[in-house]
């Protein structure tokens, strides 16, 4: 390079102008990657505040240049006789520099992904030593995946470090989830920030599945089975942050509970079951063998898939709820929200109906079915989860007895008029009676969709179940019941999403204005006058309209 100035010049020497103009240049250059490169003399190889005290301090730069290259480069005698031959083919240094440097990293990262996974006992010990040497140079770009290998495969990373990586916020950024969550642990503050975004997306995306359009008795809220709800990416999230970490899970828990504390939105105890099923299905026992609610929650997550509960399984529930202990009664908080989940509610409900039909064609009573039994003590549980965490008074709610001689027995007569009546249009015209469909229903039935929340439960879903059967006589007849009921539990956004859906079925019925006028001026539009509709009656009667002829229009 001397001699390219020499010629340029017409000198014998470089001016003291041209050796500032270096200086400049290699000066500025380092200068802006100062910051970068700090930790190379901490490994005692030079950097470029060497370059600039070399340059400064020299009489021939561009000898002190080759010189600091020399001893810098890569020190493998043999390859000073191959550079030439880079020259010629016209390979600048730099490139052949990065790409062996590149592979090199690769290999390194393998070797410590080796040395992590391999049975040496001295394995972290190792590694903890290469970090030592190479954490100085974390923010060097090129350098910076090697520490964060390390940091990774650490189960146990030195607490400077940890905090060294958590006060800086692009370092923090590009760390694993497992140096992560060594750091989340500590740090409950740090921790809700990130899972906060997580969970109000999860409650959005709940919504809007809710509030679809796109309603059918064949598409709706509770149609995705436990397994592929499991999928959905918030509860990936989730179960990937939370990893092994028993500490971490319980933070995760004690946000759901606070959340459902707050805000009564059941879909918080959706994901609480959830998340514990998503553990469960990568066998995280690590959680699993210490959550008191595994073994129920996973029982009752079968019965979800199949939506009903079987005998086998409902001794094996009341077995895990027979189970707690004395002194573990805080249990039941939990087995409350996991019975709360709407998931859950809905297979118990249905399985009830599916009970009392049984009973029916047995010729026995309610109270003589220990299964039912079960199933109206686990509603009862789910049906008091908020009243339990809020008053952290971890009792099992008593079930009234009158439910079961009562309200239950006044919801079979119901069913027997209306199987008696469909039987009488089924006989040959000589043998009808002038049997009518009755309009009142028991004073019994009325009384506990007021009073009683588990009962009401069960007279929704009965609704629903008539519903599906497009039986319009039973559906006119019990509409008007549900203007009160308790808790306004009617007109709760599941209850509205399912029984629109189940309207679709009767479009035919829509023709007819008495049918029009027990669903929307016996029912729907009653609320307007309560002030508790949750949803915009436009968007119920327009997927009812979809369906349904321009008589619905006129009507309205």
């Amino acid at each position: 390079m001397s001699h390219i100035f020499k010629e340029a010049t017409g000198e014998k020497y470089i001016s003291k102008f041209t050796k500032r103009c270096i200086f400049h240049l290699w000066s500025d250059l380092y200068r802006t990657q100062l910051k970068m490169f700090a930790g190379l003399p901490e490994l005692g190889i030079s950097n470029g505040e060497d370059l600039k005290e070399t340059l400064t301090n020299c009489t021939e730069p561009l000898k002190a240049i080759d010189q600091f290259q020399t001893e810098n480069g890569i020190l493998l005698p043999t390859l000073q006789s191959a550079l030439p031959f880079l020259d010629l083919h016209g390979t600048p240094r730099l490139e052949f520099h990065q790409s062996v440097f590149d592979e090199l990293r690769d290999k390194l990262m393998e070797r410590v992904a080796t040395i992590a996974e391999g049975k040496d006992e001295e394995r972290y010990g190792k590694l903890e030593e290469l970090l030592e040497k190479s954490f100085p140079l974390v923010k060097m770009p090129s350098i910076q995946p090697v520490v964060m290998q390390v940091l990774k495969h650490l189960p146990k990373v030195p607490e400077k470090k940890l905090k060294l990586v958590m006060a800086d916020k692009e370092l923090y950024k590009v760390c694993a989830v497992e140096v992560k969550r060594q750091i989340w642990q500590d740090n409950q503050a740090l921790f809700g920030d990130e899972v906060s975004p997580l969970l109000k997306q999860y409650i959005v995306e709940k919504e809007a599945a809710l509030f679809s359009s796109d309603l059918s008795i064949l598409h709706n809220f509770f149609s995705p089975s436990p397994k592929a709800r499991r999928q959905g990416e918030v509860v990936l999230k989730l179960t990937q942050m939370i990893g092994k970490n028993v500490k971490l899970y319980d933070m995760v828990l004690q946000f759901l509970r606070t959340l459902f504390l707050r805000t009564r939105n059941v879909h918080y105890c959706t994901l609480r079951a959830e998340l514990l099923m998503s553990l469960h299905d990568l066998d995280i026992s690590e959680i699993c063998s210490v959550d008191p609610c595994h073994k129920f929650t996973w029982c009752l997550d079968a019965c979800i898939r199949e939506k009903f509960v079987d005998a086998k399984r409902a001794r094996e529930l009341q077995g895990f709820l027979d189970g707690v202990k004395k002194g573990q009664e805080q249990v039941l908080g939990d087995l409350s929200m996991i019975l709360c989940d709407p998931f859950a509610c809905n297979t118990l409900v249905l399985s009830t109906v599916r009970n009392l039909q049984e009973l029916l064609s047995q010729d026995a009573l309610p109270r003589d079915s220990p299964d039912l039994m079960l199933l109206l003590r686990m509603l009862s549980l789910g049906q008091g989860a908020w009243d339990m965490i809020d008053s952290q008074v971890f009792k099992e709610p008593r079930l009234e007895l009158e439910v079961v001689t009562r309200f239950l027995p006044a919801m079979l007569s119901v069913v027997v008029d209306d199987y008696t009546f469909t039987v009488e249009q089924k006989l040959p015209s000589e043998e009808k009676t002038s049997l009518t469909y009755p309009t009142a229903l028991p004073d019994a039935f009325n009384k506990y969709l007021q009073e009683n929340r588990v009962a009401c439960e069960i007279g929704l879903y009965y609704t629903l179940h008539i519903a599906k059967q497009r039986n319009k006589n039973a559906l006119q007849r019990l509409l008007p019941a549900l203007v009160e009921t308790h808790n306004e539990m009617a007109f709760g956004d599941i209850f509205l999403h399912l029984l629109t859906g189940h309207l679709t079925l009767l479009s035919d019925e829509f023709g007819t204005e008495e049918f029009c006028s027990a669903v929307f001026d016996g029912f729907l539009l009653a609320s307007f006058s309560r002030s508790v509709l949750s949803w915009d009656v436009q968007d119920i009667t327009a997927n009812i309209a979809f369906e349904t002829d321009g008589n619905l229009t006129a009507h309205l």
